[in-house]
């Protein structure tokens, strides 16, 4: 299936690019999250009539993106969580706890811009948690879990 993007998608292509997609792919997600319309001669010229509206939009979201990584790059969180004596902790902290310790702090982040490719945390220690804020931005927060007194 042929579709034209409109928005940066990692690992398939820019805005404005013409990708080749499995059927299901582009029918099930990338039509209905109005990131992509399907290659026909009439949305090609549609596209290209709105082409530098799209970009200015793009350009907007990586810019809010960038201001965003600033603030959470100079974040700190700092969790507290029951733990027995050897370190390992009684229950874990997962993305919601994360998400939820940033907005305490004032910063806004989405459960599902926090990467935790190991799954939750589920020991004392400093972490570094990696944020995907745009296909173009990714920051790094520092999480420190320590022990409930």
């Amino acid at each position: 299936m042929e579709v034209i993007l409109l928005e940066s998608i990692a690992k398939l292509g820019d805005l404005g690019d013409k990708v080749s997609v499995k059927s299901g792919y582009g029918r099930n997600y990338l039509i209905p999250q109005h990131k992509a319309v399907p290659a026909t001669a009439e949305n090609v010229e549609a596209f290209e009539a709105r082409k530098a509206e799209l970009q200015r939009q793009e350009d907007e979201k990586l810019a809010q993106a960038s201001a965003r990584a600033e603030k959470i790059g100079a974040l700190s969180l700092s969790l507290t969580s029951k733990a027995g004596e050897e370190g390992k902790l009684f229950g874990s902290i997962t993305v919601r706890d994360i998400a939820e310790a940033a907005a305490s702090e004032g910063v806004e982040i989405e459960k599902s811009e926090v990467r935790l490719p190991e799954g939750p945390l589920r020991e004392l220690g400093d972490y570094e948690i990696g944020v995907h804020l745009h296909s173009e931005v990714n920051v790094v927060l520092k999480v420190s879990v320590i022990a409930e007194e």
